[in-house]
């Protein structure tokens, strides 16, 4: 039952009196507003058992629960139950009490009264969103709505309530819509004709509603709107509307990942809670752009506890505070260590004994691994994978997932060429009847520590120019989300040995991507000009998914397929346990003449 509060009261008490004026002008109509006096006592007489019926029944069904700022259908709906209740039950009573109440004031009372009832809470509405028309516009921004479907409905009613913005127009690309209104607002042409309005709405922004729109349709809609000057924002994605994370009113700019065309991760969900819920969990570089994502993901799942390996002080200090803040619930253990560091990876496994151990640690940047710093990306990437895998094996981990690259196929460069000898470090580790080994590659994930977003975001806010290596080069993309997201599929997915290739779509023209991005921070290339500076040492025009000599095979995931790569044998493993134990420090030609050696497919510049 609900809370008496003065409110409760108003309206408790308005519906009485509603029923009892419904009841009253029901005999008015019934007699053409000239009641007789045997009917007009019979209409007072029945009044003391229709308004405490009807009262009743209203406070039973739970009319006074809803707020009539947001009368909506179901209030309707139940507004229309609890008067067909009252409705069929007053016969019955004046049956019992030998009342003759005229039958057409039986079926006249309960219509009138939801007509008052109804358009009393809906009229409530209507004044305080729209005032009556008396509220002006002055002082909210003018806004033009791209896309004309549910979200842009829902967007409209959200506005219509916003002290910030007002709609000035919608724009859909459906030809039957033109010329219609949605809730007022009316479809003013298809989208490319935005700038032909723009003036004369007086318009500077627009929103993006097309959450389940194609990247091509949002990217050709914000190119649009670009170019007639206007800055874009756009409602949540469809996944996170269908997730509740979300609502239609929550608009923002638009990012690149609104661009690039990746369609929404289908996760197992029923299939990772079972693996990761009730166990500990541990992530080593956990406080980086993958290893963060990894363990909010880990934490959709309500793992036992959460073991944060990290070397970075400050990236594990701002980890943890997210999640005390967050994930409040999780058993959280923030460890401070070195993959290369056997002796504190072994205390920390042996003390929390987790079940899974996933390895995001590592030397990513191509350029800094390429010169001064080739033997510190070996003994990082490849001996300390070797110490996290060999401790996770004796510790009694049940699966060990590791992080690669797309740059360790036929690797160009000093990381990509120390990721792929990781991969064979961890293939030879594997056993039948032991822990289980599993590899992910995958490719540039947008905004994560070292990609180009960010270096071409601080470009364009310094005025430019913005710098590409090469007007051809090109790489593939995902968020950060959806490869973390991949990566935990590919972990419950693997049964030992295998190395997973992500889909990464098509890959992106980083040009476009720099002219993208240009557009959204609202300049043009006039503005903000390109430099082509020339390919780095180790820098690929393209990134190859897959080595010439590999193929792969498909899984139950239409994004993950197994690359079928060379594996090597535990004497391999012993001879390159050898090679880094005989190097306190090595010079960059001899690590990559070294490497060349032990990578046949290693191709040095």
């Amino acid at each position: 039952m609900p809370q008496f509060n003065p409110r409760t009261g108003l309206a408790f008490l308005h519906d009485v009196l509603a029923a009892a004026a419904a009841w009253i002008i029901a005999f008015g109509l019934r007699f053409n507003l000239e009641v007789p006096a045997y009917y007009e006592t019979i209409m007072l007489e029945s009044l003391y058992w229709v308004v405490p019926l009807q009262a009743g029944i209203f406070w039973l069904f739970g009319l006074y629960r809803g707020l009539w700022r947001y009368a909506s259908v179901p209030d309707l709906k139940r507004i229309v139950t609890a008067v067909t209740i009252g409705g069929l039950a007053l016969p019955a009573l004046f049956l019992m009490l030998q009342i003759p109440v005229p039958r057409s004031v039986l079926i006249f009372a309960p219509i009138l009264l939801v007509m008052i009832m109804g358009g009393s809470r809906f009229t409530y509405r209507i004044f305080k969103e729209q005032g009556f028309g008396v509220v002006t516009r002055g002082g909210r921004e003018p806004v033009v709505i791209i896309g004309g479907d549910e979200a842009a409905v829902t967007l409209l009613k959200e506005l219509a309530r916003s002290t910030q913005w007002h709609a000035a127009g919608v724009f859909d690309d459906d030809a039957t819509k033109a010329g219609r209104q949605l809730q007022d607002v009316r479809i003013l042409g298809p989208i490319s004709e935005v700038p032909r309005h723009v003036q004369r709405l007086g318009v500077r922004h627009a929103i993006i509603a097309m959450p389940a729109a194609s990247h091509i349709a949002r990217r050709r809609a914000v190119k649009i709107c670009t170019e007639a000057g206007l800055q874009v924002m756009t409602v949540p994605s469809y996944d996170d509307l269908v997730s509740g994370k979300v609502t239609v009113s929550q608009i923002r700019h638009v990012e690149l990942d609104d661009l690039l065309g990746r369609d929404p991760v289908v996760l197992d969900t029923a299939g990772l809670k079972e693996w990761i819920n009730g166990r500990v969990i541990m992530v080593t570089g956990a406080g980086g752009s993958i290893g963060s994502e990894l363990c909010r993901q880990i934490a959709r799942f309500k793992p036992r506890a959460l073991v944060l390996f990290e070397l970075n002080e400050y990236a594990l200090y701002c980890i943890e505070q997210e999640f005390r803040q967050k994930h409040s619930g999780i058993p959280l253990v923030c460890a401070i260590g070195d993959v290369k560091d056997r002796a504190r990876v072994e205390q920390v496994i042996q003390a929390h004994r987790p079940s899974v151990v996933f390895h995001a640690a590592a030397y990513k940047h191509v350029q800094l691994m390429e010169s001064e710093n080739a033997w510190q990306a070996v003994l990082n990437n490849v001996a300390g994978t070797h110490i996290v895998a060999a401790a996770a094996a004796q510790g009694g981990v049940e699966k060990f997932v590791m992080i690669s690259t797309d740059k360790a196929i036929n690797p160009s460069s000093v990381m990509g060429a120390t990721k792929r000898l990781a991969e064979m470090v961890c293939q030879s580790l594997q056993r039948a009847d032991g822990i289980r080994f599993v590899m992910v590659r995958f490719g540039n994930v947008l905004g994560s520590t070292g990609s180009v977003i960010p270096k071409f975001r601080e470009q364009i806010a310094a005025g430019g120019p913005v710098t590409i290596t090469h007007p051809e080069i090109r790489r593939y993309f995902m968020s950060i989300p959806e490869a973390a997201q991949l990566v935990l599929q590919a972990g419950l997915m693997g049964n030992g040995g295998e190395i997973f290739v992500l889909d990464m779509g098509e890959p992106v023209l980083i040009a476009d991507l720099a002219r993208d991005l240009i557009r959204l921070s609202g300049f043009g290339e006039d503005d903000i000009k390109l430099v082509y500076t020339g390919l780095r040492p180790g820098e690929k025009l393209y990134e190859e998914l897959l080595a010439a000599d590999e193929a792969t095979l498909p899984t139950p995931h239409a994004k993950l397929r197994i690359a079928k790569a060379r594996q090597e044998n535990g004497q391999w493993l012993g001879q390159l346990l050898d090679w880094l134990g005989q190097h306190t420090q090595a010079n960059d030609d001899e690590v990559r003449r070294d490497l060349a050696r032990w990578l046949p497919e290693y191709r040095r510049d």
